[in-house]
């Protein structure tokens, strides 16, 4: 049989990405009318809505007779509007960021998140990491914005050991503390119990620890010809393009730990770096550290590090929440 003259694959490929990409617009341009919509009606509430005249009782009434199928005009949900207008003002004061967002999605950032900047925030990441209703919510219960965003509370030296824009990035990921959610955990705990856990529940320690981390291994052998070294937990960053090392310490932090850290750094960089990858990170996970005694630490360190520490909690998000944030 004769061989087809065109190549289809990339034809076929072509047409998917403009289907998704059209079909994302569609998506994005009817939420931005409908949250326009919904602004112009909590303008018209807002104007008329006075104490004892139950007017949004009786708009939510005739609404719902003429519009039946359409679930959206409650009383909650047209006092949720009037809020909105409330907060906003003007639509050229609502940030691209949080038009962009699902209705549920801003009424939830109005009532949680007070503070403009902070709202901002997390409706990027919502946009960047595609994160569910139940996962931002979850994500502000967990204070990450407190956590993650403010780079003067993060103790790291990769600003002097990393060229720009790996540093940037690179300490853009970190967070202090880190929250692991790890169900079946008891009081007295060992490290090897919290690695054990992490493992069983993998999908929970990548939530935490961000987009873009694939694991490797664990107790990763690493060896020279006389020695076997084990490190705790070996990923490797997508969109750093390095490894990431992370060493669990269920102790306050020690100066010590930092020179076995940068062995391991070193040792990844000479067994398993490519020539495309980026310098090997560390990242250090203590039970408490003392501010002094590691910016001291990291001075005298040649290898990129940062040190956090971490809280255990006994919660386990359900797997439908986890594949939502991990697909």
């Amino acid at each position: 049989m004769k061989e087809p003259d065109v190549n289809f694959i990339p034809i076929i490929e072509n047409i998917k990405a403009d289907i998704l990409q059209t079909r994302n617009k569609v998506l994005l341009d009817a939420n931005k009318e409908l949250i326009t919509m919904y602004f112009r009606i909590g303008k018209i509430i807002d104007e008329n809505a006075k104490y004892g005249n139950n007017f949004i009782n009786e708009l939510s009434k005739q609404l719902k007779i003429e519009f039946p199928e359409s679930d959206g005009y409650s009383p909650r949900n047209l006092a949720r509007m009037r809020k909105f207008y409330v907060t906003y003002g003007d639509l050229s004061n609502l940030p691209m960021a949080l038009a962009k967002l699902p209705w549920s999605f801003n009424c939830l950032l109005i009532d949680k998140v007070k503070e403009i900047d902070k709202r901002i925030w997390y409706a990027e990441k919502c946009m960047e990491n595609g994160w569910s209703f139940v996962v931002l919510d979850h994500q502000i219960d967990l204070e990450l914005y407190e956590r993650q965003a403010d780079p003067t509370k993060k103790l790291t030296n990769y600003d002097s050991r990393l060229p720009s824009p790996q540093s940037e990035l690179s300490r853009d990921i970190i967070k202090d503390p880190y929250i692991f959610e790890l169900a079946g955990l008891k009081e007295r705990i060992v490290e090897k119990d919290i690695e054990k856990t992490m493992l069983e529940q993998i999908k929970t320690v990548l939530l935490e620890l961000g987009k873009g981390f694939s694991f490797v291994g664990n107790q990763y052998r690493i060896s020279t010809p006389d020695s076997d070294y084990l490190i705790d937990l070996l990923f490797y960053h997508l969109e750093l393009r390095c490894y990431v090392v992370v060493e669990l310490k269920n102790v306050d932090f020690k100066p010590d730990f930092i020179g076995q850290l940068q062995f391991y750094i070193t040792a990844v960089d000479e067994t398993l770096k490519k020539e495309q990858d980026n310098p090997t990170i560390g990242l250090l996970l203590c039970k408490g550290k003392d501010k002094y005694s590691v910016e001291w630490s990291l001075k005298s360190t040649t290898a990129p590090i940062g040190v956090a520490s971490y809280e255990i909690r006994n919660y386990l998000p359900t797997e439908e929440e986890l594949n939502r944030y991990l697909k």
